[in-house]
């Protein structure tokens, strides 16, 4: 069974395993999506969105942020990880985002990139989710399963993201890269599955006995 093969098969499952699928993270405008994709840095979308719950019906604007300041900002989400890292470039990114463009979120990958703690993954999932522009976000979780399904060859996020978008209609990748995403915390776990028990594994590679142990993105 070669790639393409393969990712009919992904495809086909993860489709009838998810025909409908929901965003992860909560939010209230595409600003609130920008800010929660930015706080979901190395935590989970569950504490993200236990924090913002409290946050977006009062504060959901840039300027909102900004008359906030750093430190109230800090005490808002000391609740998440390198919380003090993430006050800082929310609160820099909202003076910019005020300065530039008049409070609005813009709507290319050049300009989010530039934004104050929005790397490519982030400006991928608000172009994604945000404004519906075909996009691939791949984080760390999309790169192992990318791996264990043979459908690239593992070296970093950035060869994962154009193996994918190479291998799957260009329609179907808002939708897929979140069935992936699910896909992973439900049944091709890190620690459960390594490429052994879930649906997808035995199909893609009936044949696999050892477990696969993936190589983690330069």
């Amino acid at each position: 069974m070669n790639e393409i093969e393969r990712a009919s098969k992904v495809l086909k499952i993860l489709n009838k395993t998810y025909p409908k699928i929901k965003v992860p993270l909560k939010s209230r405008n595409v600003f609130t999506l920008l800010v929660s994709v930015l706080l979901s840095a190395q935590c989970t979308d569950l504490n993200v969105n236990n924090v913002t719950r409290n946050i977006y019906p009062r504060y959901y604007k840039p300027d909102h942020f900004i008359k906030l300041g750093r430190k109230k900002i800090e005490t808002l989400i000391k609740k998440i990880g390198i919380f003090r890292v993430k006050a800082k470039s929310i609160y820099n990114m909202s003076k910019i985002l005020i300065k530039k463009y008049d409070g609005k979120v813009p709507k290319t990958f050049g300009e989010l990139e530039k934004l104050p703690g929005v790397g490519h993954k982030t400006a991928s999932v608000v172009m994604s989710q945000g404004f519906g522009y075909p996009a691939f976000p791949v984080d760390t979780h999309i790169h192992r399963l990318a791996q264990r399904w043979g459908l690239t060859n593992g070296k970093n996020v950035i060869q994962t993201e154009k193996d994918l978008k190479r291998l799957f209609p260009k329609k179907n990748w808002n939708k897929l890269h979140l069935q992936i995403i699910y896909y992973g915390r439900e049944y091709c776990k890190a620690r459960e599955c390594y490429g052994l028990t879930c649906k997808i594994c035995t199909t893609c590679y009936p044949k696999r006995k050892k477990p696969i142990i993936t190589k983690k993105p330069k």
